[in-house]
């Protein structure tokens, strides 16, 4: 009988079959798990093109984001839209990983995103509004992204504690939401990295790994009033 370990010695061969995956998926789902920031919550709001909500999975994916909030409350966007963006080419399998909760109310909304996070911003530039560069992004926070054509609702930006903005020096000075949200992620993932944040120094979510680890298929919406 071997006395291989699965994670120790040089004898492990990263393509041998344990529970159903190989050592090297394994690996790489922990790695994974070790960088997601359960803290941070994203927000989109009446965001009507899919690949719009794709692409910004993958972003959120990409930087450790663990999970979305949809908004849909106009009346030409269903679950059948975001069922649409899931499946799309352009969000590249990230609804597998993050997962997506549809709900067809601000209030609901905003309700559930206070019991995750401390602070939510938008992304309405305003007067009062900071630069995401002079934002602290370590802290735990949501952050909400409006339509692509009028932004943020009156009635949800008055829940939020604050707004940023991605300075621009071009004549148009608006970026596709996909492109803002990319952007704005960035920033955080900068920050939180320098500050040791992707370390992996939080305890392990177990649950969260064996979720990944199951051969997901994408995480299922529910959908609240």
């Amino acid at each position: 009988m071997s006395s291989r370990t699965p994670h120790s010695s040089e004898e492990t061969d990263p393509d041998e079959i344990r529970e159903g995956i190989t050592l090297r998926r394994e690996q790489r789902l922990r790695e994974v798990v070790k960088h997601r920031q359960s803290d941070v919550l994203l927000i989109l709001e009446n965001v009507h093109d899919p690949h719009n909500i794709g692409a910004v999975l993958r972003s959120c994916d990409s930087v450790g984001i663990m999970e979305v909030y949809v908004i849909y409350t106009a009346d030409a966007l269903s679950q059948e839209t975001l069922d649409i963006a899931l499946r799309g080419r352009s969000s590249s399998g990230a609804y597998k990983w993050v997962k997506t909760t549809l709900f067809d109310s601000v209030e609901s909304c905003i309700t559930a995103a206070r019991e995750r996070v401390d602070k939510i911003y938008g992304t309405h530039l305003n007067a009062a509004a900071v630069s995401i560069y002079d934002t602290d992004m370590c802290q735990s926070m949501g952050l909400v992204f409006g339509n692509e054509k009028e932004g943020i609702t009156s009635e949800l930006h008055q829940e939020l504690d604050g707004n940023v903005y991605i300075p621009q020096v071009g004549m148009v000075k608006s970026l596709n939401i996909s492109v803002a949200c990319a952007v704005t992620l960035y920033e955080m993932y900068r920050q939180r990295a320098a500050k040791g944040m992707y370390d992996g120094d939080a305890a392990f979510d177990q649950a969260l790994y064996d979720r990944y680890a199951a051969k997901p298929k994408p995480f299922r919406k529910k959908k609240f009033r």
